[in-house]
């Protein structure tokens, strides 16, 4: 099983990023929350700090830690990790995906989302936001 992090970053309002995959990555076009694999020796939320820093050229600071989940989908296993963050600093540039969107998490659900993002979607809409982030950027 593979360890793979991933980031709800909470903007303005309360609004949350969502990534699109670009068209020449595996699952094109679906959405997800961004982050990745954790390496060899990392702890999960190192990985996350460096994966978004790589993916979307900002520091985000972590909040909370969400509930793993597990997914398989026949060819790989995975175990993501989300985490809840804001942008520290930095101005987002895409490095890696297709498109990015800031919405309300009421609006979560009408995505094409990748199918291991999907529970912890759930969570969070499940009431796993018990706080508003008041960010320093307006997003």
């Amino acid at each position: 099983m593979i360890d793979v992090t991933c980031a709800l970053i909470i903007g303005h309002k309360g609004k949350i990023l969502v990534a699109q995959r670009s068209s020449s990555m595996r699952l094109p076009l679906k959405w997800e929350f961004p982050g990745g694999k954790v390496e060899a020796g990392e702890e999960a939320g190192e990985c996350l700090l460096r994966e978004i820093a790589e993916e979307l050229n900002v520091e985000v600071e972590i909040i909370r830690a969400m509930l793993p989940s597990e997914h398989d989908n026949g060819q790989q296993a995975i175990r993501l990790i989300p985490f809840i963050c804001r942008i520290k600093s930095g101005d987002i540039q895409l490095t890696e995906h297709a498109a990015i969107v800031w919405l309300e998490p009421e609006k979560l659900d009408t995505l094409d989302w990748a199918e291991a993002d999907i529970p912890v979607v759930q969570q969070y809409l499940a009431g796993f936001h018990p706080f508003k982030i008041s960010p320093s950027s307006e997003n």
